[in-house]
């Protein structure tokens, strides 16, 4: 069982933004979906189509292959555009995305002309019902801290 130190201080965290605008920053979700994330893996099956996926910096991303199954990719290096990506394609090999051999392509707006891939440094698999009840308890939390400056 994960010790519940990290979603305090997420929570923490997140309260304290919501006194400014109330966006976590990159580094707040990476740390959020790395404490949501399994042992590092090798590969994971992609038959080329995403369900979602979500930025975490230039280095990071989080991708849903399915509304149940995500994965934390965290990239070799500074990912270029990553941030302001319309969307992403992803390299894989017979049906598999395997970490250090495939990478993730920034698609549409953005600075660079020329799409640089960007190497998969690390696979990891997302508890994704332990994200949405922490988030859950975030607003909650939130909603109740509002209703007590009322």
């Amino acid at each position: 069982m994960k010790s519940l130190l990290p979603l305090v201080l997420l929570a923490t965290a997140a309260l304290s933004g919501c006194a400014t605008d109330g966006k976590q920053t990159d580094a707040e979700q990476l740390a959020f979906y790395r404490d949501h994330a399994g042992e590092p893996v090798k590969d994971f099956q992609y038959f080329g189509r995403l369900n979602g996926w979500t930025p975490l910096g230039d280095g990071a991303l989080a991708v849903w292959t399915k509304a149940s199954e995500g994965y934390l990719l965290e990239l070799s290096g500074p990912c270029q555009d990553l941030d302001y990506a319309m969307a992403i394609s992803i390299t894989q090999f017979g049906s598999r995305v395997s970490a250090r051999f495939d990478d993730v392509i920034p698609l549409g707006s953005g600075t660079a002309s020329i799409k640089i891939p960007c190497r998969i440094e690390t696979i990891r698999p997302l508890d994704v019902k332990a994200p949405r009840a922490s988030q859950k308890e975030l607003r909650e939390a939130a909603a109740v801290e509002r209703k007590a400056k009322s």
